[in-house]
């Protein structure tokens, strides 16, 4: 079905997308706002639904104040029909129509959880917001029944609260296991131990990266002292290097990491557990921007200093143009929603506002620069991956599989690997086992080109073709 044509499609409805969208309406632009989700708010300020009864959702939030006002501010713009709000809406293909100046961009969604009903939506100009996704590097076990992502865990609190398992370990890097252990312990659940490979004194040695955030350092003591509170033991410079379970988990061991990041001799340790929550860091989701052409800089959509992209229309925000939690997003979210808007109307933005959030930015960027030198895997992680451990899920191809690629048959980059192996044909098109392949084989890990941003029925890509239905 078409629907009238907005001036701008913002794709993705968390906290980048959100203040996009407010920002250009508030600016004379109309705006339909398509996310795959039920409600706004993404991952981060992902909620219970109403039914659950839930009495005190702020608790399993630290930004629950700004979700409400973006969450009052899109229900007003909604209500005054200056913003249009497409939930349950997949979006699998954004592409540019030359009919006339400018470029019109049809934007390509699929409706429903089945997502088999075709929704097209032109607009003058498109917000990619489609934020990011974890990272999990593969170890012995790791498929196990009661191994599930830091974010998988968080989601499931945060919008089912229900909790994955009685004793948990969490484990992995990045800043999300903090949130998600302490989520965890709240909620009931005995977290043994948050194992992170990262070293914290680390952080001692960026003073100034540290200093222009004071709020996030207030965040982390704060997060410090409720792991006191319950008790969750704190093992930095440690890995997990097996899970044990025969129809599910039962255990983890864990070790410490040297200096160089190697396991280091006697140091294993096998902790009890049902759960195992593990991630090691974030990925930027790409897709649309890779079909679209824009230059991707890294793994991440390359933009300029008002987050267009070098495509005519499409602008970026978020966790897409580079990980970097909501404070960012929020900022980046604004920034583009304005700058669309000035381009779309002919207007110019406010300096005072435009140069308070463009330092908002800047900071955050700072910031999160210095977490990305602290925050990594362990240098030599895949020494722990036993051959016959599964890397891609979807394929059920092993390491073992992955390596002789490399080694015996010559392949010296991802995508051959791929076409030898089938590693990263499944389901998710690599997007899991994508880094294991690469740290494996030591191959660069590249954008992937995909064409489509998720499984397509092929009814729909024929009816897409028919000039009838654009």
């Amino acid at each position: 079905m078409a629907t009238e044509r907005p001036h701008l499609a913002v794709i993705g409805a968390g906290p980048a997308g959100l203040a996009a969208s407010l920002a250009a309406a508030a600016h004379g632009v109309r705006v339909t706002l398509i996310d795959s989700a039920a409600g706004a708010g993404g991952q981060f300020y992902r909620r219970p639904p109403a039914g659950l009864g839930a009495r005190h959702p702020e608790a399993l939030h630290h930004g629950w104040r700004t979700w409400r006002r973006l969450g009052d501010a899109l229900a007003a713009r909604v209500e005054a029909g200056t913003i249009r709000h497409l939930a349950d809406h997949h979006v699998w293909c954004v592409e540019p129509v030359e009919r006339v100046e400018p470029v019109e961009l049809v934007v390509h969604a699929l409706l429903g959880p089945l997502q088999e009903e075709p929704v097209t939506v032109c607009a003058d100009a498109v917000l990619l917001a489609t934020g990011g996704y974890e990272k999990v590097l593969p170890f012995p076990g790791w498929t196990l029944p009661g191994v599930v992502t830091a974010g998988g865990a968080q989601a499931m609190l945060k919008g089912g609260l229900v909790v994955p398992g009685q004793r948990a370990v969490v484990a992995g890097t990045g800043p999300l296991l903090l949130p998600v252990a302490t989520g965890l312990a709240a909620a009931g659940v005995e977290v043994a131990a948050l194992v992170e490979s990262a070293d914290p004194k680390a952080f001692l040695r960026r003073p100034l990266a540290l200093a222009a955030q004071p709020g996030k350092v207030a965040e982390g003591v704060r997060y410090g002292a409720q792991l006191l509170r319950h008790h969750v033991k704190l093992l930095p410079r440690h890995t997990v290097v097996a899970a044990h379970g025969e129809q599910r988990l039962d255990a983890v061991t864990v070790a410490a990491l040297d200096t160089h990041g190697r396991v280091g001799p006697g140091t294993e340790r096998r902790i009890a557990c049902d759960t195992l929550a593990v991630g090691h860091g974030m990925l930027a989701h790409i897709d649309l921007a890779e079909s679209l052409g824009c230059r991707i800089d890294g793994l991440n959509v390359a933009v300029d200093e008002e987050q267009r992209t070098d495509v005519p229309g499409v602008w970026a925000a978020g966790e897409t143009t580079g990980i970097g939690g909501a404070a960012l997003s929020l900022a980046e979210g604004h920034i583009a929603g304005r700058s669309a808007a000035a381009r779309l109307t002919g207007t110019r933005p406010d300096p005072h506002t435009w140069a308070r959030a463009a330092r908002s930015r800047r900071r955050a960027r700072e910031f999160f620069a210095a977490l990305d030198t602290v925050y990594a895997p362990p240098a030599h992680w895949t020494e722990q991956v036993t051959d016959d451990t599964v890397v891609c899920r979807c394929e059920e191809v092993t390491a073992g599989a992955v390596r002789n690629a490399a080694d015996e048959l010559g392949a010296g980059d991802v995508r051959t690997v791929k076409l030898l192996t089938r590693a990263g044909m499944g389901w998710c098109q690599g997007r899991m086992c994508e880094p294991a392949v690469a740290g494996l084989t030591g191959c660069e890990q590249t954008p992937a080109r995909r064409l489509l941003a998720r499984p397509v029925p092929l009814g729909v890509l024929a009816r897409a073709g028919d000039p009838e239905n654009d």
